[in-house]
């Protein structure tokens, strides 16, 4: 069975994957930035000890056991946040299932950050899933609640349901014709954030952006992942459009996809900045029906093991930075040729 995000779901042509996020807190510890380290590890040991009750095959995995590339290698899958994993000081710790599309980050800006994952558009499911393991968690501990303002959470914009829905959305056609600056800004307007790839303050990389919900106080769950669904809906909307606007000029598009593609085949060495680009453009002529020669299984595993992380582990060695670039080439062939 391939990991969620090898796989295609529902309007994957545009978007990619859903993630569904619940901060928690627990009543009798302070806040993270409140905690020293003797109460960040007791909230660990609590956590730990009740790992088990919780189900889901979660397994309990503490940061300073894990090696940096690892660790890496959840944050390209967006699984953990690039703060969390790479800071040397954290103390925190990981609940994660065999598919890796349930991950349960311990001590990262709140006590817990509940995340279940799925490829394509599936706000619906996705939600049930988290609220269900919300359920069981709060059977097994106090969370830190008041009746007026919900769940109460370290950063002020996450009180209320504490619930962020986010979607991962390619949009090269939009960024092609330059529309993506209105779509943009009506998304902003409409009272959602969108962000590059790895969440708040990180950039656009490969068309890929994320779109999530900014309100999380004074509107129920089910309200949420609606309204993100309606302006998600309208964003595939647009992109399609754009696409076939591009497709009026079908041999330049070919003709870009297809340069993207030659290149990703015969490279010898390629950068993870570069290939970011191209994999954009072959996914794009993938969705298009334009190229015949790869699926979107095969382009996610593209994506997936071109990064600098998941590379070192799909070839089973650590290598340098110029090394890197010679065996991604040679990733890139090994895929494309299964």
């Amino acid at each position: 069975m391939l990991n969620w995000y090898l796989q295609s779901g529902e309007k994957s042509e545009v978007v990619i994957s859903t993630r569904i996020r619940l901060a928690r807190n627990l009543a009798n510890f302070p806040f993270i930035e409140k905690c020293n380290k003797n109460q960040l590890k007791q909230i660990q040991e609590t956590i730990k000890q009740i790992t088990p009750s919780i189900g889901y095959g979660l397994k309990y995995m503490e940061l300073e056991d894990m090696d940096d590339i690892t660790k890496m290698s959840l944050v390209e899958k967006h699984i953990v946040s690039p703060n969390f994993a790479l800071n040397k000081e954290q103390i925190g710790a990981i609940l994660i299932n065999n598919e890796e599309n349930i991950a349960i980050m311990v001590n990262e800006e709140d006590h817990l950050r509940i995340q279940v994952f799925g490829s394509g558009l599936e706000l619906e499911n996705l939600i049930n899933i988290a609220i269900e393991i919300d359920e069981k968690l709060q059977s097994l501990l106090k969370y830190a609640y008041n009746k007026q303002y919900g769940f109460l959470t370290q950063c002020p914009t996450n009180v209320g349901t504490a619930l962020r829905a986010s979607v991962m959305a390619h949009l090269p056609a939009l960024t092609a014709t330059r529309n993506i600056s209105k779509i943009l800004e009506i998304i902003t307007n409409f009272g959602m954030n969108i962000r590059g790839v790895y969440g708040e303050g990180t950039k656009a990389q490969g068309n890929m952006y994320q779109i999530s919900n900014k309100q999380s106080l004074g509107i129920s769950e089910q309200e949420i992942i609606k309204n993100l669904k309606i302006i998600t809906d309208k964003v595939i909307e647009q992109e399609k459009i754009a696409r076939q606007y591009l497709l009026k000029n079908a041999i330049e598009l070919e003709d870009k996809v297809y340069r993207s593609y030659g290149i990703l085949a015969n490279c010898k060495k390629i950068s993870s900045e570069e290939a970011e680009q191209l994999i954009s453009d072959i996914r794009l002529g993938t969705d298009l029906g334009i190229i015949k020669e790869l699926n979107d299984q095969k382009v996610n595993q593209i994506q997936l093991y071109t990064k600098p992380a998941n590379l070192q582990k799909y070839m089973g060695k650590q290598y340098n930075s110029y090394e890197r670039d010679i065996k991604r080439a040679e990733a890139i062939k090994q895929i494309m040729s299964k």
